[in-house]
């Protein structure tokens, strides 16, 4: 629990809550009491443990939004799916080679017979879409991203370095880059492997998200020039892909913990070396405080829930730097 001087309360029932550290039934029923989220023995089965000691199967975090851990070491990230009337969507996709843990988690939480009516991307970095051509082709479905996101989609190996000049972040600027120089033909071959412009389509945000009616999309720039939060404003259900963390890994000792898989929850900004627009990206943590979620479900870091969620993300803002 992060307290207003983020210091943890010794006996406390938690307000913001990990819910992957959750195993017991007590421990349920002080969520379902603390929260008002009910999460009935059906849905919130027994946790099964990783190598990383995180769930392996879908948790609900609020009602119909179910979170899952895929990836390994540094390339861990979390994606949603998130139920709406018959259908559902997943938003975000892992890094590549994720496709088989989520197409499993689909059909556990929905069944084999019911396909996503949409792929939404929070942005497009190589841990968060990086399975999304093996689920677009397995699905046949459509991959939605903000206008701004679509040039990065869309580009290939003849225009890469015009097209991402503009939106370079400081490791592509002094990693990524330089060795795609140097060794053109194998990352000529990565970047087609990793393409899905054909699926790929713009959504204006500013109309209803697709397959998710009762969400809107949120623009949060920085992270990535066309990155995108999601809510929903009946609950206050708050997906934030890398805009705001609830881990930190903007320091070696953190990132080094990070990698190891052991997670110290505390709200962060996205990590600075890959973030494009480090200004626009503090503007967008304010954005978000603003909308004052109850369950904070990110990119990288356990989910939060409950009512001291909206003043402590009011007070990192505040003194987000």
């Amino acid at each position: 629990m992060l307290t207003k001087d983020n210091k943890t309360l010794k006996g406390a029932v938690p307000t913001a809550t990990p819910y992957r550290m959750l195993c017991s039934a007590e421990l349920q029923k002080s969520l379902e009491a603390t929260t008002g989220v009910v999460l009935t023995h059906s849905r919130f089965t027994p946790l099964h443990k990783t190598r990383y000691g995180v769930a392996s199967r879908p948790q609900e975090i609020a009602s119909g939004v179910y979170c899952l851990e895929v990836g390994k070491g540094i390339m861990r990230s979390n994606v949603y799916f998130v139920r709406s009337g018959s259908s559902w969507v997943l938003i975000d996709t892992g890094s590549t080679g994720c496709d088989r843990e989520i197409r499993e988690a689909a059909e556990f939480l929905f069944g084999s017979d019911t396909l996503p009516s949409a792929i939404l991307l929070t942005h497009d970095h190589p841990d968060h879409a990086g399975s999304t051509p093996a689920l677009a082709r397995t699905w046949g479905c459509a991959v939605y991203v903000h206008p701004d996101e679509l040039t990065l989609v869309n580009a290939d190996f003849s225009n890469f370095f015009s097209i991402v000049k503009g939106y370079a972040n400081p490791l592509d600027t002094w990693v990524i880059l330089p060795l795609m120089r140097l060794m053109p033909r194998r990352h000529e071959a990565m970047l087609s492997a990793s393409s899905f412009k054909e699926a790929a389509r713009a959504f204006d945000p500013g109309t209803s998200v697709p397959g998710l009616p009762d969400w809107e999309c949120i623009h949060t720039p920085g992270h990535s020039s066309g990155h995108v939060s999601f809510f929903r404003s009946g609950d206050r259900v708050l997906i934030t892909g890398d805009a705001v963390l609830t881990v930190h890994l903007n320091s070696l000792w953190s990132f080094l913990r990070w990698g190891l898989g052991r997670n110290k929850q505390q709200l962060s900004g996205p990590p600075w070396y890959t973030t494009w627009n480090w200004r626009a990206a503090k503007q967008s943590v304010a954005t978000l405080a603003r909308l004052e979620p109850r369950v904070l479900a990110c990119g990288h870091g356990l989910p939060m829930s409950g009512t001291d969620i909206a003043p402590e993300l009011h007070a990192f803002a505040d003194h987000f730097r």
